[in-house]
């Protein structure tokens, strides 16, 4: 080793220039190598009572994984992984590490955390570039479980189940499975091909049954599931995928998008492509108003396909609920922040066109019962920014289709199902439920932690019944 490494500090990682990648949507940060890695595993203390595992929502065993990487056993650290996780290629990339697993890591109390999302990432790639396959299950149970919704809560629930034994079918409203894998986040963020592709590959090949273009609730109900289709028990992961309004004026026009149809334009129909038949429209001066992920995702995805590009969100920067990487990313590649400032109304012209949005300005008054500080109109502040569209990316709530078709299915005024944390159980004996369709938008991780909490509560009833 030419250098000496400083233990405080992680092993650097490799991305694109900003100003090559900003008009590209090949995958910003490119990974570590063998050495990189094997050397960032050094950082780990191999902690006992490890506060890394305790912070993961599907408990992996972090220590272990990364003390095989350290000895440089890539296909074991992936068995370890893949004992927790079904997706970790997905996982190492789209996980808020910072405030899970590293945010816990006690490396990261003088100096900096391991980087156990990079490490994760790493030992994915290569299992994939590798082809080391999943471990297949030996025994059957001889019972069928329907899963609704191909995301990540999904796919974790199937895999969890087909590995005890069950035969798995799931369900993807669709054309393509993956959920938010594939309409939500951007492909600079999340390659399709490679990544999302193969770990769903993966789960089917633990034996899992993919059908796609079936909305449940419309094609056929979860009564019809349980009661003709011979299911003895239903998981729904069927997502967060209905978007929230301002309910300002001039909302309704042509350019006013929500950022979950202008990604799944761009996603999953390939809009970003001008070979293909749908193309998005390009735009010279787009708005983004919000401050989460998807935010920035949406911001970024209309940066690459030539617009300047603003970000309005009526808190400062402190607020901001993105990921501190995502907001470092956006700003390094040109992305304009209008911060502590908030749109009162959408201009159009008289055939119902964008020409721009009425903002005011905002200041930070007392916090309210959340603890956040509320922000607060300064009056005369308006101001107009001239644009030609507008991407409302203020959340998503559960789409009531299956809630509305499915008798003794219990919603919270939230229109979220009601399902118990460690189990998933619903108030409809043996339909489980797990993912944003029950805690509203969230991560990938949270609806991973709930798509294994569901296999556990489907393994407990069909094993009682």
């Amino acid at each position: 080793m030419g250098f000496k490494m400083d233990v405080m500090k992680k092993v650097p990682v490799r991305e694109q220039a900003p100003d090559v990648r900003n008009k590209n949507f090949d995958e910003v940060c490119l990974g570590y190598n063998k050495e990189e890695a094997m050397e960032e595993a050094t950082r780990c203390l191999n902690c006992k009572n490890a506060r890394c595992v305790q912070g993961c929502p599907v408990s992996i065993d972090i220590p272990a994984f990364i003390h095989q990487v350290k000895e440089g056993n890539i296909e074991e650290a992936y068995k370890i992984i893949g004992k927790s996780s079904a997706l970790p290629a997905v996982c190492g990339r789209v996980c808020p590490q910072e405030t899970q697993c590293e945010g816990q890591c006690i490396r990261g109390i003088k100096g900096e955390s391991v980087s156990i999302g990079k490490l994760e990432r790493f030992v994915a790639d290569w299992a994939r570039e590798n082809n080391v396959e999943p471990e297949k299950p030996t025994e059957k149970k001889g019972k069928k479980v329907a899963v609704i919704g191909s995301g990540p809560s999904g796919l974790t629930c199937a895999g969890d189940l087909a590995k005890m034994g069950y035969d798995v079918t799931i369900f993807e409203a669709l054309h393509e499975a993956g959920g938010v894998l594939v309409y939500g986040i951007p492909e600079f963020r999340l390659p399709k091909s490679t990544v999302v592709a193969h770990e769903v590959e993966n789960v089917k090949k633990l034996g899992v049954k993919i059908e796609t273009n079936v909305v449940i609730g419309k094609s056929m109900t979860i009564d019809q599931l349980l009661e003709d289709e011979g299911f003895d028990a239903v998981f729904i992961g069927s997502g967060a995928g209905l978007p929230r309004f301002m309910g300002i004026p001039g909302e309704n026009a042509n350019e006013v998008f929500s950022a979950n149809e202008y990604l799944t334009r761009s996603n999953l129909m390939k809009a970003f492509k001008d070979e293909y038949d749908t193309p998005i429209a390009r735009f010279k001066k787009v708005a983004i108003v919000g401050g989460g992920n998807v935010a920035m995702d949406a911001a970024r995805t209309a940066l690459r396909l030539g617009a300047e590009t603003h970000i309005v969100y009526r808190r400062s920067e402190e607020e901001l609920p993105a990921r501190a990487e995502e907001v470092h990313h956006a700003k390094e590649e040109g992305i304009i922040f209008d911060l502590l400032t908030n749109p009162t109304e959408i201009l159009t012209d008289d055939k119902g066109n964008v020409t721009g949005m009425k903002c005011i300005k905002m200041e930070l008054g007392e916090p309210d019962a959340s603890g956040r500080r509320k922000p607060v109109e300064i009056p005369g502040s308006e101001f107009v920014m001239e644009l030609d569209a507008v991407i409302m990316s203020l959340g998503t709530s559960p789409n009531p289709l299956i809630s509305s078709t499915t008798k003794g299915l219990d919603i919270n005024k939230r229109k979220c199902i009601v399902a118990e944390e460690e189990t998933g159980k619903t108030s409809k004996e043996g339909v489980y439920a797990g993912g944003d369709a029950v805690t509203g938008a969230a991560t990938v991780i949270l609806a991973m932690g709930a798509g294994k909490a569901g296999a556990k509560g489907i393994d407990e009833f069909l094993s009682n019944n």
